[in-house]
């Protein structure tokens, strides 16, 4: 029988909680730091976190593809199916004992995102959604915020700096001159807090697409926008920025200037 879009996303709402207890028990706790070859962190959690999401997939749906950020991809491209893995987004966070990580599950169906789950263990808050399903915050349904302009919103980033070595620090400084309250809660959490109606912008200068493909179904399906520094709503832009849809014009103009 063909999978569904409710099937799926309630499949994809369990394993992400499962997930989120495996890298509970190693939160606070000393765990040791690796680095990769890019030098950014990784540690047992992320890792025992991914196998865990793909044996689970890979057991129900074995034809489905795989793609995480610590094994890379399996199964066939031409599979209709694609889940998208980051076992701990916000791995920097996670090893300095901030809670504000999140696992993240993305699924595309013939190269389209078309569900979202991440999961902030540490807070207890879990955010899902599948196209034409909409979005959910804790089993209840949640929207984008009614702000309509920068001046009077939040505007998030996962960083305050260093946007210059991606051509973008002009953009930025505009950005924040012209948000009526700029904070740092950044990865994952950002964009949950904008698809929950608490922010109303959140910007990345640099993304993979393991740490965007479950944030477009989750901003769409919340009456918000996921998309490039164009416009542009893709999950492999490289880039993030998500926004409540009513401060998007707003803000690609400040981008753009």
């Amino acid at each position: 029988m063909a999978e569904t879009l409710d099937e799926l996303l309630t499949f994809a709402h369990e394993i992400a909680w499962q997930a989120g207890k495996i890298t509970r028990r190693y939160f606070q706790a000393g765990v040791a730091i690796d680095r990769k070859a890019d030098e950014s962190p990784v540690t047992v959690a992320d890792r025992e976190a991914e196998s865990y999401l793909r044996a689970v997939i890979s057991a129900r749906y074995p034809d489905h593809a795989l793609l995480g950020e610590e094994e890379g991809a399996t199964g066939s491209s031409d599979a209709a199916w694609r889940w998208i893995i980051d076992p701990i987004d916000g791995t920097k966070s996670f090893i300095r004992g901030v809670p504000l990580y999140g696992v993240m599950l993305g699924l595309e169906q013939a190269g389209e995102p078309v569900l979202g789950v991440v999961n902030i263990p540490a807070l207890d808050e879990i955010v899902y959604a599948a196209r034409g399903l909409g979005c959910w915050w804790n089993g209840r349904p949640c929207r984008v915020s009614s702000v309509t302009t920068l001046s009077e919103g939040l505007l998030l980033a996962t960083r305050a700096n260093r946007y210059d070595r991606y051509g973008k620090g002009e953009a930025f400084a505009r950005l924040v001159a012209a948000a009526g309250e700029f904070r740092t809660w950044g990865d994952c959490y950002g964009y949950l807090l904008v698809a929950t109606g608490r922010a109303e912008a959140m910007l990345d200068p640099v993304m993979n697409i393991w740490d965007a493909a479950a944030l477009l179904p989750i901003m769409q399906e919340a009456g918000g926008t996921f998309t490039d520094w164009r416009g542009v709503p893709t999950i492999a832009g490289e880039e993030g920025l998500g926004t409540n849809g009513l401060v998007l014009d707003e803000v690609l103009a400040l981008i753009g200037k």
